[in-house]
């Protein structure tokens, strides 16, 4: 044939068909190119697989497209990425087997439906989709997911379009895998530096609640969960008791107590095992209730907190997905617990150093306080002997309804105590041979406030009573509890410059005596409620810290005790608590 004689209409159909096969292999093998290209220009496995939906797209006559993933945890596929298909068909799942996609999951066929409206068992996402194809994603021989080619008209995929399809998947299951492989890789790593840093961070804390803080959010942190909490066990209580609980915007104030025998985390501490929820809402979980619903929490794993083989604590994360945690989470979780059983220990030794060291310095203080006594009440001794035998001497005497009869009756019985205070000083270390006697409680309280009336006048202080009928009787040394009673007066005088009232209120109860002392006060500060009665403790500019500490020695003597029951702005009220002398009433 020569150069210039045409083709006939068949030759050149048959050149033409032979061109477009050749472009279509050559579309295929750059497809294939990209595709495999993708492990060197991505670390995002959804990047990847928004480019492989390009070019499927690109390459086939298709007006939609998906690609969906099976989930573990749940078992259901759902749509990772698509094109062309309407937002809320994509944001269901599916059940392996139902449709032409599920089917494909759970049989691993691929699939070509030329008309969809003749398939009985077709789930419609779109009334437009006439024509479906679909194959299966695999990693490694294991169904991960499908591919789905989706077209307006019917008849619109071929054989040819299968195989090309069938192709690229094979292609983007191994890409997507090591994109996978590559991402938890770099997961891991991070995953180990968060791990060093929080170690590090974990040495500078000294406080338990900065370390359970620490803990909570870095763990919380590192798997993506939703909240963090950590649950300590109470030795005495015998109870889990919630100690932090922290979520992505910080602490949360929130506070239980489970027993052992509640909900998974019970089984979790006795068995010295982690347990995993995969799904909340379908258990009987019996903590976090009203906050599971607020914060729509659905799984959870708990992971004991151990040392030296003795479970102390809980570990939990919450997510607020259905997720099933893999064996490297479970790991860094188990690790976690570890490092902050040793830091939780590390911080429990310090404060017990930390107040045993206070402990000595008080004990220290008090051995020198004794010594410091001790030579006081020597140099007391002889001036106050010289006084007693002086006023002794004056031999004074005054009518019956003269009051300086009294006051010379209480002079004289308070040099009788000072001098017996001194003797006692001196005899430090000695047993107490005090003679006690039986003291009405009434008669006690007025010779009080006889001794105090005068300063209490010039405070402007109104002092009441309420006091019992009936004469109630214990057995005390009338000087120390006049001592006890004359403290607590004088420290509420000193809380109202300005004026105000004191109050006594005697009650019988239990056997026991029970004096309320009130008073109009400025009150304690509240951050020492817990620690008025230890020695050397004080909030006043010159106190010394031990005028409460030396009450509760002297009623604990007298096998009684004292409790602050409240003090504010508005006042303050102790109650002392005194057995009775029963052979009196």
């Amino acid at each position: 044939m020569k150069a210039n004689e045409s083709l006939s209409p068949l030759t050149q159909n048959s050149k033409q068909k032979s061109n477009n096969k050749t472009n279509i292999e050559f579309d295929v093998i750059n497809a294939l190119y990209d595709i495999s290209s993708l492990i060197n220009t991505t670390e995002d496995p959804h990047l990847a697989l928004e480019f492989i939906i390009d070019k499927l797209m690109d390459l086939l006559p298709a007006n939609s497209a998906s690609i969906s993933l099976i989930r573990i945890e749940s078992n259901l596929l759902e749509i990772e990425v698509s094109k062309g298909l309407p937002k809320a068909v994509t944001q269901h799942s599916m059940p392996l087997g139902i449709g032409i996609t599920g089917r494909v999951a759970l049989n691993g066929v691929a699939i070509n439906c030329p008309d969809v409206s003749t398939e009985a068992r077709y789930l419609s996402i779109s009334k437009k989709v006439k024509s479906e194809m679909a194959v299966p994603l695999k990693e490694q021989g294991v169904i991960t997911g499908v591919i789905n080619i989706d077209s307006y008209d019917r008849n619109a995929f071929s054989k040819a379009d299968l195989k090309v399809l069938t192709l690229l998947a094979n292609e983007a299951g191994k890409v997507v895998s090591k994109i996978w492989l590559v991402k938890q890789l770099k997961t891991k790593a991070d995953q180990l530096q968060a791990l060093i840093g929080l170690s590090q961070k974990m040495i500078t804390k000294l406080k338990l609640e900065e370390v359970l803080e620490t803990i909570a959010n870095e763990g919380r942190s590192i798997l993506n969960g939703h909240l963090a909490a950590i649950y300590l066990f109470d030795e005495n209580d015998k109870k889990l008791s919630l100690s932090i609980l922290t979520g992505k915007k910080g602490r949360i104030n929130h506070r239980e107590t489970l027993n052992l025998d509640e909900s998974s985390l019970g089984y979790a501490f006795n068995k010295n095992k982690q347990v995993e929820v995969t799904d909340i809402l379908k258990t009987e979980e019996s903590h976090f209730i009203s906050l599971q619903n607020r914060a729509k929490l659905r799984s959870m794993i708990c992971t004991p907190i151990t040392f030296e083989d003795k479970v102390i604590g809980l570990f939990n994360i919450y997510t607020d997905k259905i997720r099933l945690f893999n064996n490297d989470e479970k790991l860094i979780l188990e690790t976690l617990a570890s490092m902050g059983a040793v830091t939780i220990q590390n911080t429990l030794l310090y404060s017990k150093v930390f107040s045993t060291e206070e402990h000595l310095r008080k004990n220290e203080k008090l051995t020198t306080l004794g010594i410091l006594s001790a030579e006081i009440a020597h140099e007391i001794r002889n001036p106050l002997t010289v006084i007693k035998l002086l006023f002794d001497a004056m031999g004074l005497s005054f009518g019956d309804d003269d009051p300086r009869t009294k006051d010379i009756s209480i002079i004289s019985e308070k040099l009788k105590q000072l001098e017996s205070i001194v003797s006692r000083v001196l005899d430090f270390g000695k047993n107490d041979k005090e003679i006690k006697s039986n003291v009405f409680i009434n008669e006690l309280i007025e010779d009080v406030g006889q001794l105090v009336r005068l300063k209490l006048a010039q405070s402007n202080i109104e002092l009441s009573y309420s006091l019992p009928s009936k004469e109630l009787a214990i057995n005390a040394s009338k000087g120390q509890l006049q001592q006890v009673f004359l403290n607590l007066i004088i420290n509420a005088t000193e809380a109202m410059p300005h004026g105000g009232k004191i109050r006594f209120e005697i009650d019988e109860k239990d056997d026991n005596c029970i004096i309320q002392i009130s008073d109009t006060g400025t009150g304690i500060p509240k951050n020492i409620h817990t620690q008025i009665f230890d020695s050397f403790l004080s909030a006043k500019e010159h106190g010394t810290g031990l005028g409460l500490s030396i009450v509760k020695r002297i009623l604990r003597s007298h096998n009684g005790d004292i409790e602050l029951i409240n003090s504010s702005k508005k006042g303050t009220v102790f109650s002392v608590k005194l057995p009775l002398e029963k052979e009196a009433y």
